[in-house]
């Protein structure tokens, strides 16, 4: 085409095939590819979160013992799970909540959303990613727990799709899904401080600081991070402990379910329990959230330029 770049060529051929197609799926497309980017940058740290979570001692200490015993290669054990989730549950999560939003704003004449109505569609936005994304948590936590495990009872799934046809082999395809009523309501939390507080701190920074975009992308990005973190721990610590709990020479499990957990980790060693970690989960998920919205931004300024 006489005097258009391959980049214009591309984006008017994306607007003029599929364009309705492509408008659906792009906040879907955009979000599970962010979320993706962050994961591999995140992952070490993750890991040494689920080693802190299953009482292998401090960051320092995990970090050594990985190390010496396992090597450096044990930082990204469970990877190819991690971006498994992240290719459907934030496929799906920041997708929805982007639509979710786009029709309240609609129903709203435009006007930006109230703090709840924000908060509303991260909650919903999280039910429908966990869920669509708990089969691939449940192997990255198996994954990433396996080590830590008696020789005899190491499951030593091979990557992600191995540790799913696994278990549906060995304990069913609703077993896929063990663990998903902590999940949900973990992921619901999440998004629920991630998505609403990110939105909420762009628009303050944006009309009452004047801040510049890039001051505003970082700023909200770790406001959104830390909110994220305060309201899922609590219920990541208890579905870690459900996802990685084994039966015992009877057959027992440990807990019935994830209140008998809470309820028994409340009673061993009170509120505080449930923030084991802390520091080290704000700082795995405060990364991760900021470079998932810095590669959204990103990617969203590329599609800019090519006119999709």
């Amino acid at each position: 085409m006489a005097g258009v770049t391959k980049e214009e060529s591309w984006g008017e051929y994306l607007r003029n095939s599929g364009s309705a197609t492509w408008k659906v799926s792009k906040p879907f497309v955009n979000g599970g590819a962010s979320g993706m980017l962050a994961t591999c940058v995140i992952q070490p740290i993750d890991m040494i979160k689920v080693r802190i979570q299953l009482g292998q001692g401090s960051a320092g200490q995990v970090a050594r013992t990985m190390i010496k015993n396992e090597g450096f290669g044990a930082f990204y054990k469970g990877l190819s799970a991690g971006l498994l989730r992240q290719a459907t549950y934030t496929t799906a999560r920041l997708g929805s909540f982007r639509v979710l939003t786009n029709k309240a704003i609609e129903a709203n004449d435009g006007k930006p959303l109230p703090i709840v109505q924000k908060a509303l569609c991260g909650l919903t936005a999280g039910a429908i990613g966990a869920c669509v994304g708990s089969p691939a948590d449940l192997a990255l936590i198996r994954m990433q727990a396996d080590a830590t495990l008696p020789a005899a009872q190491r499951r030593n799934y091979q990557n992600a799709f191995h540790a799913l046809f696994r278990i549906v082999k060995d304990e069913g395809v609703l077993a896929l899904w063990k663990g998903a009523g902590p999940t949900v309501v973990r992921a619901m939390a999440l998004n629920m401080g991630m998505l609403a507080s990110y939105d909420q701190t762009v628009e303050y920074f944006k009309d009452n600081l004047g801040l510049g975009e890039y001051s505003t992308l970082v700023g909200a990005s770790a406001v959104s991070g830390f909110f994220a973190s305060a309201c899922s721990l609590p219920f990541d610590y208890v579905k870690t402990q459900i996802q990685k709990m084994q039966p015992d020479a009877s057959g027992k499990y440990p807990y019935t379910g994830s209140l008998d957990c809470a309820v028994k980790t409340f009673k061993a060693g009170g509120p505080f329990k449930f923030y084991t970690g802390f520091p080290v989960y704000c700082v795995r998920i405060a990364p991760h959230v900021m470079m998932t919205w810095i590669f959204l931004n990103q990617i969203q300024k590329l599609e800019k330029r090519i006119g999709i």
